[in-house]
């Protein structure tokens, strides 16, 4: 797995990446972490977000996808439905979840340039060990990486 020390969303803006990736939870909200930023950034992945069910279980695994055309920038934001819920204690990612979906995002996005951040060990609590398991599995012989936020 690539890693890079950086700011996802400028990244992407610079056109480091043809798609990025971010964890979602069901509930149709981007309000905090770096689903906040996207969503400002680039309303079209929370438009997307919101075409799907609010509360919906059977999104868990699943991606909802946004093209973003800005000037000359053509990138997918994909908003990968890793964690039912945002509220409560404890771990929230789901491992399956992020197993499926990212075995989607690595049939639909072979031969792109992929990015994405510590989904799933941030705000929902899932260890990162497992998680990086789980993407290099999945995204085995793409082009993909890892952007760790450096403020």
């Amino acid at each position: 797995m690539k890693k890079v020390k950086g700011d996802l969303i400028a990244l992407a803006q610079a056109g480091a990446f043809d798609v990025i990736v971010h964890g979602c939870n069901c509930f149709c909200t981007m309000g905090a972490g770096i689903a906040r930023g996207i969503a400002k950034t680039f309303p079209e992945a929370l438009a997307e977000d919101k075409r799907t069910g609010k509360g919906d279980r059977g999104k868990l695994g699943q991606i909802s996808v946004a093209e973003i055309a800005q000037g000359d920038l053509r990138l997918t934001v994909v908003n990968a439905y890793t964690q039912f819920d945002w509220r409560g204690q404890g771990r929230k990612a789901d491992y399956d979840a992020i197993r499926s979906s990212f075995s989607i995002i690595a049939d639909r996005f072979a031969g792109k340039r992929i990015g994405f951040p510590m989904i799933g060990a941030g705000l929902a609590g899932g260890d990162w060990q497992v998680i990086e398991g789980i993407i290099e599995a999945e995204l085995a012989g793409l082009d993909y990486t890892l952007v760790v936020f450096d403020s």
